[in-house]
């Protein structure tokens, strides 16, 4: 039985070496989303927007919220809320996801010689891509609200990268379990409804008892969630101390995702 590499080494060598069909994989699984409709790529615009007009009608006019320590407008709080969206959706898409990926894609497995492992990079891809939508409806609410943002939006990108390489590690790990327990697509269901409510996306940490708080560090997502409101709105750079953490974990968690799957993938063909 073939034995497949697993160091940090043969990742990078997999990334370099199918990085032009990792981008032409995810091309066509966006262009298929949208192929047919009435609208097409218009969709992936269409949807944030109305998303954050619900959740901006629902928690500031029903709830009459108000985000603590800041203005207090209602513009205020749906750019706050959507900014905590923006970095909860990317883990949803990938999540929710990855159990099917070497499912649904059987014939990979048994049929043709093909990388598998680039499967949850297509699905990261994927997903960065609507993050980047995401990002653009909120520039532009932004802009029309307030003017340009503060230069310490520059760093989004920055306070992405813990998330992507975390939810790649992730996606390895899923997308290989998957294939030997079904049940964690029931499974990762239940604890994205969880994560949402967890992460202080529709409150501020603040909200949170003090003894509660060291429970909430558990939960990777809060960290990022709080940077990316930092570096979008509170003209904050990034925290020196929780920053380097955060990635330290996530490479940790990229690296580790990969080897489990380099050591699982040789059972697929089986299982399938």
């Amino acid at each position: 039985m073939e034995a497949y590499p697993s160091s940090p080494l043969s990742l990078l060598r997999s990334l370099s070496a199918h990085r032009r069909l990792v981008t032409a994989l995810a091309a066509r699984e966006i262009a298929a989303r949208y192929r047919g409709s009435l609208l097409g790529l218009a969709w992936s615009l269409v949807q944030p927007v109305f998303m954050l007009a619900i959740y901006t009608f629902v928690f500031s006019e029903v709830f009459k919220a108000r985000w603590p320590g800041g203005s207090g407008s209602r513009t205020e709080f749906a750019l706050v809320l959507f900014s905590g969206l923006l970095v909860f959706n990317l883990f949803s898409e990938v999540f929710n996801r990855a159990p099917h990926l070497i499912i649904g894609n059987a014939n990979y497995v048994k049929k043709v010689v093909f990388p598998l492992e680039i499967l949850p990079w297509v699905s990261v891809l994927t997903a960065l891509f609507s993050l980047s939508v995401n990002l653009l409806v909120w520039f532009v609410f932004y802009v029309f609200s307030y003017g340009l943002p503060s230069p310490t939006a520059l760093l989004m990108p920055l306070v992405a990268l813990p998330m992507v390489l975390f939810m790649s590690g992730v996606a390895w790990m899923l997308s290989a379990l998957g294939v030997f327990l079904r049940d964690t697509t029931q499974i990762t269901a239940i604890v994205t409804t969880a994560v949402m409510f967890l992460t202080p996306i529709f409150y501020p940490i603040d909200a949170i008892p003090p003894a509660l708080r060291p429970i909430l560090n558990i939960n990777p997502l809060a960290p990022i969630v709080a940077q990316m409101r930092d570096v979008l709105i509170w003209n904050r750079g990034l925290d020196p101390v929780v920053y380097p953490i955060c990635l330290a974990v996530s490479v940790a968690v990229f690296f580790i995702g990969y080897a489990f799957f380099q050591k699982t993938r040789k059972g697929f063909a089986d299982v399938l």
